[in-house]
Formats: C-alpha cells, sequence, structure tokens
C-alpha cells in the first residue's frame, strides 16, 4: 500500500515522501497513529503543492538573508561600554547586545543566536563578527565597542 508521511518514521522515511509499505502495517500502526494518509490522488496533489509552496518559502528566505549579507557588507556597529584602568570593560559584550545596536543603528534585525562570538568581547577595539544567516549564508559584522 502506497501512503504519504506525515511525520518522520524511523526506518521508512521523512515526511512528506511517498512510501510503499505493507498494508497491515499501514492498516493498523500508521493510520491510526495519524502517521501516514493514504496516497489518493487527493492527497498526492496535496503532497505536491505543500512541497512546492516550501520549495518557494525556502526561495524567499535564501533571499532575504543574501539581503542581510549586502546591507551588512557596509556596516560599522559602534557599541560604548563603561570600562575601569586598563580598557578592560565592566562585564562584555556580548552577541545579544550586538543584535540590538544593529537594529538600532541600521535597522537590520538579526537574532542574536545567529551572530558567532566564539568568546564574549571584554575589551576595546574592532572587531569582526560572522552570521550564520541560514542555508550556507554567512556575513561579517563589523562591531567597533568604544567607552562610554
Amino acid at each position: 500500500m502506497k501512503v504519504i508521511l506525515q511525520q518522520d518514521v524511523k526506518g521508512q522515511g521523512k515526511k512528506g515522501q511517498m512510501v510503499e509499505v505493507s498494508d497491515g502495517y499501514a492498516r493498523n500502526f500508521l493510520l491510526p497513529k495519524k502517521l501516514a494518509v493514504a496516497a489518493t490522488a487527493e492527497n498526492v496533489n496535496t503532497m505536491r503543492q505543500q512541497e512546492k509552496a516550501r520549495l518557494a518559502q525556502e526561495a524567499a528566505e535564501r533571499a532575504a538573508a543574501m539581503e542581510i549579507v549586502e546591507q551588512l557588507k557596509g556596516c560599522m556597529v559602534k557599541i560604548s561600554a563603561k570600562a575601569g584602568n586598563g580598557g578592560k570593560l565592566f562585564g562584555s559584550v556580548t552577541s545579544k547586545e550586538v543584535s540590538e545596536a544593529l537594529k538600532a543603528q541600521f535597522g537590520v534585525d538579526i537574532a542574536k543566536t545567529k551572530i558567532v562570538l566564539p568568546e564574549p568581547i571584554k575589551s576595546f577595539g574592532t572587531y569582526q563578527l560572522k552570521c550564520k544567516l541560514g542555508y550556507e549564508i554567512s556575513g561579517t559584522v563589523n562591531v567597533v565597542v568604544s567607552e562610554a
């Protein structure tokens, strides 16, 4: 019996795939637990439409990520922080602060989780931080930490 998986099923396939399984397995396990639906013409068409919609959304997200990379090229984010003697900061500059400064200064909205900060910034200076925007697209954010 051919079925379309509604969720990932171990040993059978991923969500949205059409697989051939035994009649008993489909009738007694997959269908009652709503892990799959029978591969009727209507369900196959629905599956194809969902796949097209997913691909279109993925393309739109990829384009948005490329647009953000272009916006980041000219950005020099300025963050002011308090420091003690010797230029050591009280506390540190984190990816959350960088994300907030990017949004405030340039209107570029990047989640703090996408900014790669090897270790928190604890001194004044200029830093280049990598942003992983998904779909193997990454950009660079230039950050200047200065005294408040």
